[in-house]
């Protein structure tokens, strides 16, 4: 399934929702707005928490945890190199890496050698939105909370 999902993701008090390609909502996100650090919850559409985001501070490079039902499920940290951003994505769920450019909202996450999710712009024409194509073996939560962090860790001012 394809999801919509904004470009720039956070601002101070930040909320949207997450849709598929036919405008039904999937996921309401909802910014913290006096934290130090970028936390977020990734929550159903009944207002349950299925994810959290939590910047880690006082890191040289972008790091960030997902708890999901409160444990540590994956970790995401930014790795320094000279022309293309790079991810190393540490989860119970599997291996992750990112392959392509995710300057420009056009990568894929694979899985253990497995495509997981195609993101792109190319499904909508609206500038600041982009679509997520979550591989139906996957849980698109998860993947959409991996899509959140690294739009934030390559697009936010403050990394």
């Amino acid at each position: 399934m394809i999801y919509k999902v904004r470009e720039r993701i956070f601002s101070i008090g930040d909320h949207f929702t997450i849709e598929d390609e036919k405008g039904v909502p999937h996921f309401y996100v909802r910014g913290r707005v006096f934290s130090i650090g970028n936390k977020l919850s990734l929550e159903d559409m009944n207002g349950n928490e299925l994810c959290f985001i939590e910047q880690k501070l006082l890191r040289l490079l972008p790091e960030y945890t997902l708890y999901f039902a409160g444990r540590a499920a994956a970790t995401v940290k930014k790795t320094f190199t000279l022309l293309r951003p790079k991810f190393t994505i540490s989860s119970i769920y599997g291996n992750f890496e990112i392959e392509g450019d995710p300057w420009s909202h056009n990568f894929s996450i694979v899985k253990d050698g497995k495509l997981a999710a195609e993101v792109s712009k190319r499904w909508f024409s609206m500038s600041d939105t982009y679509g997520v194509d979550v591989a139906e073996s996957e849980e698109p939560a998860f993947i959409l909370a991996l899509v959140i962090v690294i739009d934030q860790t390559l697009h936010d001012r403050k990394n």
